[in-house]
C-alpha cells in the first residue's frame, strides 16, 4: 500500500474515531446535565426535586405551627412540589432536631425552631443533643412576637403590681407556668422575679394548650402568652390580659399598658421569635432561593393580616443581619441565665 493510500485509510479511521467520539459525548451530555443537577453546586431552579418537609417541634394549633403551615402552603404553590409540615413535640424540641439530624441534608428536609432552641439551650445545657453552629443553617426568620400577662378571668389581680405585691408577701405561694424549661415564657417569668426579687413556683407544662387551660382553670395564678398561644382563651373570657411585655403598647391592645406601666420594673422585655432553618452545608443558591421565597410568601396580604391576628411581627433581614441579631439575642441570654443561675445539667 503507498504513502498516500496509508495516509487516507489513516484520516478516514480519524474521522469515523471523532465522528463515533461526538456521538457518545452527545448521549452523554444529559446524564451529565442531570449530575451536575444533583450535585451540592446545583442551581436553585433544580430544586426541590421532590416533596419538602419541614419538621416542627411545636404542637398542631399552635400560633407557631400555624404560621409554618400557612408558609408551607405558599412555598407548595411556588415550588409545585407539596411542602408537609410534621409535627414532634416535646422533650424540649429535642424529638424534632433529631428528626432532621437523620433526615435529606439536601434541603428536602428543613426545621422550624424557637429562639431557645439558637441561644438559650446552649447557655442552659453543658451537653446538647445537637449542635446549634455544626447542625443549623438560619435561613429565614418567620415572625418576632411580644407577650402578654395573662391571669385567670376570675383573678384578684389586677396589674403586675398585684402579682409582685402579693409575690413579696407570701414567697413561693404564686405559681407560673410554661411548656419548658428556659422558654422565653419561662425566662420571662424568671425575669420579672430577678427585677423585682420574688420567689414564685415554675410549673411546666407539657404543651401549651394545656399551659393555658391551667391559667383558664385557676390552677397558675399567671403565664406569658402570645396573641396566638393564649388568645383563643383570652376571646373567649376565660383568661385576661393585665399587660404586654414590650416596650410600648400593643397596637391590637391600645388600652392595655406595658409591664412597667402596669406596676412592673422599669425595662422590662421579653420577646419570642422563630425561624427556618436548613442542614448546614446547603449550597448557598438553594439557601437564598428558600429566603427569597419565604419572604415573599410572609409579604402577602392575608399573611399579614393573619399575623396581625396573632400579634406577630415580620422583621425580615439580610443573612448578615440575621446572623448578627441572632449572635446579639445569644450574648442577652448568656448574661440572664448567668443572673438567674439556671442550669438543666
Amino acid at each position: 500500500m503507498t504513502a498516500l493510500t496509508n495516509r487516507r485509510v489513516t484520516l478516514a479511521r480519524l474521522g469515523q474515531g471523532l465522528t463515533l467520539a461526538t456521538l457518545l459525548l452527545g448521549s452523554a451530555m444529559p446524564r451529565l446535565a442531570a449530575a451536575q443537577a444533583s450535585a451540592p453546586g446545583a442551581p436553585a431552579a433544580d430544586w426541590p426535586t421532590k416533596p419538602v418537609r419541614i419538621l416542627t417541634p411545636f404542637p398542631a394549633g399552635a400560633g407557631p405551627e400555624t404560621v409554618a403551615r400557612v408558609v408551607a402552603e405558599k412555598l407548595s404553590k411556588k415550588w409545585g412540589r407539596p411542602v408537609i409540615v410534621e409535627n414532634k413535640p416535646g422533650a424540649n424540641g429535642f424529638i424534632a432536631i433529631d428528626a432532621f439530624k437523620r433526615g435529606a441534608t439536601d434541603g428536602h428536609d428543613l426545621i422550624q425552631l424557637d429562639n431557645v432552641h439558637l441561644v438559650v439551650y446552649p447557655h442552659l445545657f453543658k451537653k446538647l443533643p445537637y449542635d446549634p453552629v455544626k447542625d443549623f443553617d438560619p435561613i429565614a426568620p418567620l415572625f418576632k412576637t411580644y407577650f402578654f400577662v395573662g391571669v385567670p378571668a376570675t383573678s384578684k389581680y389586677k396589674t403586675v403590681g398585684d402579682i409582685v405585691a402579693d409575690a413579696k408577701a407570701h414567697p413561693n405561694a404564686l405559681n407560673y407556668g410554661s411548656w419548658s424549661v428556659g422558654n422565653p415564657v419561662h425566662l420571662g417569668a424568671a425575669q420579672l422575679e430577678s427585677m423585682t426579687k420574688t420567689q414564685m413556683t415554675h410549673v411546666v407544662y407539657k404543651e401549651t394548650t394545656m399551659l393555658y387551660t391551667a391559667v383558664a382553670n385557676g390552677e397558675l395564678n399567671f403565664a406569658l402568652g402570645s396573641m396566638a398561644t393564649a388568645g383563643p382563651l383570652q376571646r373567649a373570657g376565660k383568661i385576661r390580659f393585665i399587660a404586654v411585655t414590650g416596650p410600648r403598647r400593643h397596637p391590637a391592645f391600645p388600652d392595655l399598658p406595658t409591664v412597667s406601666e402596669s406596676g412592673g420594673p422599669a425595662g422590662y422585655e421579653v420577646t419570642g421569635w422563630t425561624t427556618i432553618a436548613a442542614p448546614r452545608g446547603l449550597p448557598k443558591a438553594v439557601q437564598e432561593k428558600i429566603q427569597r421565597d419565604i419572604e415573599a410568601a410572609l409579604a402577602e396580604p392575608d399573611i399579614r393580616e393573619r399575623y396581625a391576628t396573632f400579634g406577630y411581627d415580620v422583621f425580615p433581614t439580610t443573612k448578615e443581619q440575621y446572623q448578627a441579631f441572632i449572635a446579639g439575642e445569644s450574648a442577652k441570654y448568656a448574661d440572664l441565665i448567668k443572673r438567674l443561675n439556671i442550669s438543666l445539667d
